[in-house]
């Protein structure tokens, strides 16, 4: 009986219980005995893992989360770290490896490759939707989702006093969420850290609009800039009220959406298939909405380019004046 192994890495998001879910039942559905790897590469160091059977993932398609747990690993940097998670691998799944997570899990993916001759698979999932040679991550439209949400209701108050929104989502160096969710939430500015910006110039987008617009929202990208500081020299050069609202880490959590679901499934299921067809060290993605394979050190190699035009097409629908 083969041996294959599954294991959550790095930040969650929604949808990496769907993705073991379909991992999990693949493997047992193709006869291979599967060991889920608890709290991502500590488990392998520390040998924590237990038999997953297809009861152990009934219901979790539906939980946010992970049920395998993730812990960042500052070890797997270190030579002796990536030695002991190696050899624990070897013994623990000599088949196959699946790791679930994002552009450092993918990464971190490949140096295990490099270094062993088990096959690994990785499957993206991440709400930044940062990781190259995929058009979706799982976990993204979940997050874009549970943020539009939350803008839609901030633009109900905001309207009622008359005043500006800054609302911070999550990004630290990317902005594709803080993209996405501005042009459906309508917002009247994005701010994201790939595109230099100014406060003057953000200040006096806010004036022109102000005179004709009841209520305006800024969409930020945490990395973009300090949202505080960009408040605070609006509300001191102008009689503009402005308020930020962090959405934080509620971003993370909640059941995924369909679209998540889906992926995570199509995915889990074509990352076992990939190993059973004697295929290794390779990435599952998907390009316009099929199935596709790139090699697992292409995130590490590539960057994923932000479409910038989106941002140009949320001002024009914002009613930005012609400049």
């Amino acid at each position: 009986m083969k041996k294959i192994a599954v294991t959550t890495t790095g930040g969650d998001a929604p949808g990496m219980n769907a993705a073991i879910r379909a991992v999990v039942r693949s493997a047992n559905f193709a006869g291979w005995k599967i060991f889920g790897v608890k709290r991502g590469w500590w488990g392998f160091i520390e040998n924590d893992f237990i038999h997953l059977r297809n009861g152990d993932v009934s219901g979790v398609i539906a939980r946010g989360g992970t049920i395998l747990k993730t812990h960042r690993c500052p070890l797997s940097r270190t030579k002796e770290g990536m030695a002991a998670i190696v050899r624990n691998l070897k013994k623990i799944a000599p088949d196959g490896l699946i790791v679930i997570g994002g552009d450092g899990s993918m990464s971190a993916a490949y140096e295990v490759s490099k270094r062993c001759a088990v096959p690994v698979i990785g499957i993206p999932a991440s709400i930044d939707n940062d990781i190259a040679g995929t058009d979706e991550t799982i976990g993204f439209d979940t997050a874009i989702n549970t943020a539009l949400y939350a803008i839609d209701k901030i633009r109900d108050t905001a309207t009622s006093h008359e005043r500006v929104f800054i609302v911070e989502v999550m990004g630290r160096s990317r902005g594709f969420l803080a993209t996405s969710v501005g042009l459906a939430s309508g917002a009247e500015i994005i701010l994201v850290p790939e595109i230099k910006w100014r406060k003057e110039r953000i200040l006096k987008t806010l004036l022109s609009f102000e005179r004709r617009k009841s209520s305006l929202i800024i969409v930020m990208a945490e990395g973009a800039g300090s949202s505080e500081e960009l408040a605070s020299y609006i509300s001191s050069n102008s009689k503009i009220h402005v308020r930020v609202s962090k959405l934080g880490y509620i971003q993370r959590g909640g059941s995924p959406s369909v679209d998540s679901r889906f992926l995570a499934s199509i995915f889990g299921y074509e990352a076992v298939r990939l190993l059973k067809g004697g295929r290794k060290n390779l990435m599952c993605c998907w390009v316009r909405d099929r199935f596709k394979t790139v090699p697992i050190d292409y995130p590490a190699k590539h960057r994923k380019k932000l479409d910038r035009k989106l941002i140009l097409i949320s001002e024009v629908l914002a009613g930005k004046k012609y400049e």
